[in-house]
Order: C-alpha cells, then structure tokens, then sequence
C-alpha cells in the first residue's frame, strides 16, 4: 500500500477540487492566520497602511503556502497490519502490530498514524512518527479486547500529514483492512467417559478387520511410502501392477453437538445471557471431543451443519482436527438467533440410528418440542442434553425463584427417553456440569445394567 499525493498526470478539474481538499485541510492556527490576514488586509486598505497591508499578506499567505506544500508533498510510505493472534477467545486480549515503510528516497515529515477499530474493541489508536529516512521503517503496535464475540474489521490505516508550522493536515487512507475473529470462551472439560458411543473409540474402538483368508484380502494400489512387506503377491500376479494388503483402519466415534439457536427459547442479551452460555457451552464441547479424536459436527435447530454436507457430515477423520474446529469456531463467532419455533429440522438431519454421542444445549422447552427431542435420542448411540432456563437467568440475584415445575418435567420427559438431563442454573460452568453428567450416566447405566458401548471423552 503506499499513501501520497495525487499523481501529476490528473486533469484540471481534478487540480480544482485536490486544491479545495487542501484548503478544507486547514487547521485551526491555519484558519485563524488567514483570517487575521484578510481583517489586516481589509483594515490596511481602508487606513492607507502600506506596512499593514504586507503584514496582512504575509499572515494570509503562510497558511496558503503551507497548504500547496503539502498538498504536492509525494510522501511515498507502505503500511502493513499483522494480527497476533487473529482468532482470539472473548475477553482476551489480541495484539495489533503495524509497520510503516518509506519506500521513496526523500525522508518523510512528521506523520500521525491511526486505525480505524470498531468501538467494542476500544478506542482509536493514534501514534506520531518521528521523521522516517529513506529507505526506514517504523513499528507500532497496540492491543484490543472484546467481551462479545464477532467478526471485527480493522482499519483501513489512516495517515495524516502535516506541515512544520501546524497550519494544514492531509489524511490519506490506505484501502486494506484486516478482520479479527473473537470466538466463544472454551471451557477445559474433564476427561470423563460417557456411555453411549456408537462406535470405534477408546476400549469399545472397533476396527475394520481383513476378512478370514488370504484369498479374501481386498487389496489396493501400491502408494508410495507403503511398507513393502504388505505386498499382496497374488494380487499383484493377477493385476499386473504392484498390489498391497489393507491395514486394519480404526473407525473413527462420531459426536455431535446440537445448538439450540431459537430466538423463542432464549430470554436477555449479552456477555453473561443463557444464549452465550450455551454458544460458549457448545464450543467447549466441540473442542473437547475432536482433542479426544472424534468426528465432531455442529448442528443447529434449523437443520444446518458444520462443517457441510460432506460425506458424512462429519470432520476430523477426512481432514485435520484443527481445520475442522476453526471453521466451526469462525461459525460460532457470529452465530445469532433463528426465527425458527421448533426442533423438527434438526431431527430430520439426525437420519439414521448410528449418529454417535448426542450433546445437545437446548433453551426453553414447550411440550411438543420436549417431545421431538426425547425422539433424537432413538437416532443416537448416546445422548446428553443441557437444559437453560431463561427465565433463571434474567432473574436478578434477589428476586424469589419461581416455580420451576415445566423445565422440572421437560427434564423428565428427556431422561425417560434415554436422555442425561441437566438443567442449568445461572452461573454454573460446564465443567461441573460434564463431570455431574457422567456420574448420572453411569449411575442410570449401572442401575440398568446395560450400555450401548463407552464413549472417551
């Protein structure tokens, strides 16, 4: 990026307005000499005062001058901006740093440098740089913070140029901007064991065995960096090219996290509201599973999922862990509420009965959705819910609880269907609640005597 004066090639109407432009660039001091200098002129005229007469062009003319100067000044400079991190958690701190290069070979005038931030993160930083030689460069950095999650735009970078005498300041802008990601709080999780995976974790890991003989070996291709002791020699005979034998591949467990985003379903606003909990709630447990090696998706009530509509649906055994909770992060950065009224969307994504661990963070309950929940759980190897009350959580400190009676019996409805219910107070963290979660599981699974697997977590 480079900043300076218009180029010379600009035509007359262009030369008109760059010069009101200037002129609009007058500082206070500039304003306040040329107007003495036009009362002195005046005044001189009407008095007969040679001398007077010369102060006045003099005080008139030094503004004037000094914004021609400045207007023609080719200050040639390159700015660049660098996030440190660019992906920060809300209510951490991200540092900003920038770099401005004189790229001519004339050195720069005092310059004044600011970028633009949204108010949420702070305030404008301003810096005032020294004369820059040729060929230098000068570094600034400054730090923003954000208790709300969002996607942020920085800049564009501005830079004003000013005379020696302060009479005019130009401000040029530099067209680049960068963004910061502010994501959910992610809350470390205990390392529990929850029943009800529905495959390939852990001590229940099962695996894609070579069938019996060796004539029932299904070979592939040679690749390269295959172990040459794998060589499947009837194979490669029969195909007239180099053949190996299939290794045992370990299936991947599946989870899925389920975000309840219904604008209905969640009472307040803000950093310390029942919605932030739970977007906050389901970011900790994305993170957490794909750390334990599942294939993590994220579902939400309109029946979306990240990260797509891939094969499976599925990330983190077809590509890498940390792709996968980047791009689910980025989508739970600007995740907002859906004008949608029930769960039947999200139900019909939940297609098969082998979708893995169900960990779903859900708001308010009615009976009918109380109901099409309790029926995800037929379509899961396990299922766990955390349930918010909104009206708890707006309550203030003071005020006498109320009945808690219909999220008391949505609690019901959910765990005769299988589901571990939880509900969630105000001011709890996910943490208790996880560990809580697995002693429930394995108190309703030691009780029943049966489980569906374990699931690592």
């Amino acid at each position: 990026m480079t900043a300076g004066g218009p180029g010379p090639a600009e035509t007359d109407r262009g030369e008109k307005g760059g010069i009101r432009t200037a002129l609009a660039g007058l500082t206070t001091r500039g304003r306040s000499f040329l107007a003495a200098g036009v009362a002195a002129a005046i005044c001189a005229y009407v008095l007969g005062q040679a001398d007077l007469l010369r102060v006045g062009l003099l005080l008139a003319a030094l503004p004037l001058v000094c914004a021609t100067v400045l207007y023609r000044t080719r200050y040639r400079v390159a700015g660049s901006r660098r996030l440190s991190p660019a992906r920060v958690p809300a209510g951490s701190e991200a540092r900003v740093h920038l770099r401005m290069d004189n790229v001519s070979r004339l050195p720069t005038g005092l310059l004044m440098l600011q970028d633009r931030v949204p108010y949420v993160l702070g305030p404008r930083p301003r810096f005032v740089l020294d004369r820059v030689e040729a060929g230098g460069r000068r570094e600034v950095s400054y730090r923003v913070r954000s208790d709300l999650r969002g996607r942020y735009p920085l800049g564009p970078l501005q830079l004003r140029l000013t005379d020696p005498f302060g009479m005019c300041e130009l401000t040029r802008s530099f067209s680049t901007y960068d963004t910061l990601t502010v994501i959910p709080r992610v809350e470390a999780l205990p390392p529990v064991r929850l029943t009800g995976e529905a495959k390939g974790y852990g001590d229940g890991r099962q695996r894609s065995l070579a069938l019996a003989g060796e004539d029932d070996v299904i070979p592939r291709g040679y690749r390269y960096g295959d172990d040459l002791r794998r060589v499947h020699w009837r194979s490669t005979a029969r195909y007239g090219e180099l053949m190996v034998r299939r290794e045992e591949q370990p299936q991947r467990s599946r989870c899925t996290v389920l975000l309840d985003t219904r604008g209905i379903a969640f009472q307040g606003a803000g950093p310390d509201s029942a919605f932030e909990w739970a977007v906050a709630g389901a970011a900790s447990a994305l993170v957490h599973m794909l750390e334990r090696g599942f294939s993590v998706r994220l579902l939400t009530d309109t029946g979306s999922s990240v990260p797509g509509e891939g094969a499976d649906g599925f990330a983190g055994a077809s590509q890498e862990s940390a792709d996968a909770a980047g791009l689910m992060m980025d989508t739970l950065a600007v995740i907002d509420h859906s004008d949608g009224t029930g769960l039947s969307l999200a139900y019909d994504v939940l297609r098969g009965g082998n979708e893995g661990l169900l960990v779903a963070f859900f708001g308010d309950l009615d009976e009918e959705q109380a109901a099409v929940a309790a029926r995800m759980r037929q379509r899961s190897g396990g299922a766990v819910a955390f349930v918010l009350d909104s009206d708890a959580w707006v309550r203030e400190p003071n005020d006498v609880p109320g009945p808690m009676r219909g999220t008391e019996e949505r609690l019901r409805m959910l765990r005769e269907a299988g589901w571990t219910a939880l509900g969630v107070p105000r001011g709890v963290s996910l943490h208790e609640l996880w560990r809580q979660a697995d002693q429930e599981r394995n108190g309703i699974v030691t009780a029943s005597g049966t489980g569906n697997g374990e699931a690592g977590s």
